[in-house]
């Protein structure tokens, strides 16, 4: 299954296309949609439609995974993910996918276990249970990717749950023990305690020696 994941925005709309097969997952694209604060804001909408309209053509995903509006202090911020979203609405449904939305607290959650993970948390934990050679680039590229990640964890959580049957015994045994994906998760947040690089190098910077 390929899903896309969208951070929406007017002026840096994130997106990441991955694919989950089974238990594992991998990047199959992520980057940036930009568009100039000087064009006027239709032909913002349109550039950001078309671009869209490109990704969807290009990389032919089953689902679209968008960060769902909340409640913001800044309202122009808030408007502007509001417009951007509207247009990621607009060409999931001209082409017949399936949307579904996670907040901000929620993709934290699936990706770094808890809600109040930083930007540079999210990404590292993308770059680990995507298998990347690096973090993703810009922040709004990772949260994407984060946003992907959360929803195809979240579809296979509900193909998992067992349908009825009338001869029980015949149902092959679910398989006990922790998956690809839990597993990187356990070792990034391992390594995000011991303070480990990906390379298993110990990435705090020691403390000077004071002279007795």
């Amino acid at each position: 299954m390929i899903i896309l994941g969208i951070d929406p925005g007017t002026s840096m709309l994130g997106y990441g296309v991955i694919e989950r097969t089974g238990p594992r997952l991998r990047a199959i694209d992520y980057g940036v949609i930009t568009t100039p604060a000087r064009m006027p804001l239709p032909e913002r909408l349109e550039s950001i439609y078309l671009s869209l309209t490109d990704l969807i053509e290009l990389h032919a995903p089953a689902l679209v995974g968008v960060e769902r509006l909340f409640f913001s202090k800044n309202v122009q911020t808030a408007f502007a993910v509001g417009q951007a979203r509207g247009v990621v609405l607009l060409a999931a449904a001209l082409h017949d996918l399936e949307i579904r939305e996670a907040t901000p607290n929620e993709v934290k959650v699936a990706t770094a276990g808890h809600g109040s993970a930083s930007k540079e948390q999210v990404g590292r934990m993308v770059q680990a249970i995507l298998g990347l050679a690096e973090m993703p680039k810009p922040d709004d590229a990772a949260d994407a990717l984060a946003i992907a990640i959360c929803v195809a964890n979240r579809e296979r959580s509900v193909n998992r749950i067992p349908t009825g049957a009338l001869d029980r015994s015949a149902l092959k045994p679910v398989p006990v023990g922790a998956t690809p994906y839990e597993k990187a998760v356990r070792e990034a947040l391992r390594r995000e305690r011991l303070g480990l690089d990906s390379a298993g190098h110990s990435s705090r910077v020691p403390e000077p020696k004071t002279a007795s």
